[in-house]
């Protein structure tokens, strides 16, 4: 033996232990293998008794229908989205269409008592594992493909991060959860029924305990998740940001505008937006330098908070905060002003700036604007809990302003316009009984993507002439009342003279805001009916239950793109103005240099 031969360490794979490894793998693979081609031969499994309720698995209809609604929601819709909204849009209509297509496979078993063999369902469940993945998979990458085309419709850049795995995890997670929780209301309604049986005839403790299944539900969904849940949090939350202010917002020196000297609503009061909304009113020095002409007076700005001064609560809330509102347009000399407008707010107590400052502007400040706050909540939540004080606030106030401005003499009357946009437009529209009672009592309106549940533009859009689209209606030939998206060019059609006064309609045919209707879950909307509006991709389709959730999703997102689309109107206003109430003098020259001006400026907003 040599010397290498005595320091070489002996070779132990050789051993019993090395030589079990490889035939342990082999085993270990071979016993997978075999696993996998059980589940692929049985891709299914049968609950042990037709009472076990939970945990069984997936009706193999319902979870065909889920699949075949998940792909419908990858169609585009109103507005580009992000991929993780598209994985909360897709979870949602998945467990729509799984509830339906369950609902179908128990009407089907009741009715059919003949059951497929063995062999056939395992051949349905194979074939759906192999199209759902595939297609899946395909129609993902197509969906992006899609959105693409609608950023460039939308004036967007192409670039786009959609995550394939991401959305489609994302809508397994949320259909499993959802799937989770209506289980689990059925297994409870279940035990409740059971329980009852004890006591009453089963189709008596059947219905009892369906009953009480559903009052419980609807009971828990409306009280404790949305009343006590969503709202109360939003509420908190407005509710501390209506106590703050907007960077670079400061009292007002100006006697002219609510909070400023001599207000009778302290500043303190004005809430978040009513600070921002007086605090950034522009001086005569600034009406002066945008305009090019002298300014004529320092613009006034009225703004009525929803929480009253003490000196000023009444038990007619409305009625208190539109006899405040007079008094404060009196302390100002708003009376006196060439120009006196209502503007409506959004749920937050907003007023739109590229909307009350072109009006002063033109005006060379010789203007006055008021408004009354009815809520400090976000308009989505505004909307279900408060949409009818919306109303009642407006209302209040043009009755109290009209009957001030009745009283004067006929030479000194200011003229009255009435603006709003999205709720703050419904508000508008909601202080009166219809186009003809909007144009008697005012002298001109400009409304910005009015609400689909706004009665007016409601009354306007049904009874439009024939042949003219809802995106861009043509009420009475365009003689009064006149739609667009694209002003500039949309306001002079039809050719027919303008009759005065004027209501000028700001309408984006891809605002969700505009189009969102519960009727979406049935009924096919008039909005996709040829021809599509400018900003609509052709590749937009309606399905039911799955269209309205896509526009549910796209009103949180319709801010994301820029104006003239989705529920943005940049510097629209403008030409709105200039056709409503063009001060003497008024051309278009100046109407495209202020149309600038609010654009270059318009992303500070």
């Amino acid at each position: 033996m040599t010397s290498t031969d005595r320091h070489t360490p002996p070779d132990r794979s050789a051993g019993p232990v090395g030589r079990r490894a490889p035939l342990l793998l082999k085993r270990a693979l071979g016993a997978l293998g075999a696993r996998l081609v059980s589940v692929a031969r049985h891709p299914y499994w049968d609950r042990p008794d037709p009472s076990y309720l939970i945990r069984r698995w997936p009706d193999l209809t319902a979870l065909g229908v889920a699949t075949l609604f998940f792909w419908a929601s990858l169609t585009p819709s109103l507005v580009p989205r992000p991929w993780y909204l598209q994985g909360v849009v897709g979870g949602i209509t998945a467990a729509v269409g799984y509830a339906l297509g369950s609902c179908a496979a128990w009407l089907f078993r009741a009715l059919v008592r003949r059951r497929p063999g063995e062999r056939t369902r395992a051949r349905c469940w194979q074939a759906y594992w192999v199209i759902a993945v595939v297609l899946s998979v395909w129609l993902i990458s197509e969906s992006a493909r899609m959105q693409r085309q609608l950023r460039v419709l939308q004036g967007l850049p192409p670039a786009l991060t959609w995550h394939t795995p991401m959305i489609a995890l994302m809508t397994l997670a949320l259909l499993l959860a959802l799937l989770l929780v209506a289980r689990t209301v059925r297994l409870g309604s279940a035990k409740l029924i059971r329980q009852l049986g004890r006591l009453l005839p089963r189709p008596v403790a059947f219905a009892v305990g369906a009953l009480l299944s559903t009052l419980a539900v609807l009971v828990g969904v409306r009280d404790v998740v949305f009343d006590r849940g969503v709202v109360d949090i939003a509420d908190r939350i407005a509710e501390a940001a209506n106590g703050g202010t907007k960077d670079g917002i400061h009292r007002p020196v100006s006697r002219y505008v609510s909070g400023g000297p001599g207000s009778l609503i302290p500043w303190q009061d004005l809430g978040y937006q009513g600070r921002n909304f007086t605090g950034s009113v522009p001086t005569r020095a600034r009406v002066t330098a945008v305009s090019g002409r002298p300014a004529a007076a320092d613009p006034v700005r009225v703004y009525i908070p929803s929480a009253l001064p003490a000196a000023f609560e009444d038990e007619r809330p409305f009625a208190a905060q539109a006899r405040l509102a007079v008094r404060e347009l009196e302390r100002t000399g708003a009376f006196d002003r060439r120009v006196l407008a209502v503007a409506g707010t959004t749920g937050t107590g907003w007023v739109n700036p590229n909307v009350a400052e072109p009006l002063e502007f033109m005006y060379g400040g010789d203007t006055a604007i008021v408004a009354v706050q009815y809520s400090y909540l976000p308009s989505w939540v505004s909307f279900l809990v408060d949409k009818e004080k919306a109303g009642q606030a407006t209302r209040a106030l043009v009755r109290a302003v009209r009957a001030r401005i009745d009283a004067l003499p006929a030479e000194r009357r200011p003229k009255l316009l009435v603006t709003g946009e999205s709720l703050g437009a419904y508000a508008i529209e909601a202080s009166f009984d219809g186009p003809d009672d909007l144009l008697a009592r005012t002298d001109g309106a400009l409304l910005l993507g009015t609400p689909n549940f706004s009665p007016i533009s409601q009354e306007i859009r049904h009874d439009r002439d024939p042949g003219s689209p809802v995106w861009r209606p043509q009420y009475e030939g365009g003689a009064r009342v006149r739609f667009a998206q694209f002003p500039a060019a949309d306001l002079g059609r039809p050719p027919a003279r303008w009759q005065w006064p004027r209501a000028v309609y700001l309408q984006n045919a891809s605002d969700p805001v505009v189009w969102w209707s519960p009727d979406l879950l049935l009924d096919r909307p008039q909005w996709l009916a040829d021809p599509l509006g400018p900003d609509i991709t052709p590749e937009i389709d309606w399905f039911p239950f799955v269209a309205f959730w896509q526009t549910s999703v796209d009103m949180a997102v319709s801010y994301g793109v820029q104006a003239p689309h989705g529920h943005r109107y940049g510097a629209g206003a403008v030409d709105g103005w200039a056709a409503v109430a063009p001060p003497e003098g008024w051309t278009a020259a100046d109407t495209a240099r202020l149309r600038g001006y609010i654009q270059h400026r318009d992303a500070a907003y």
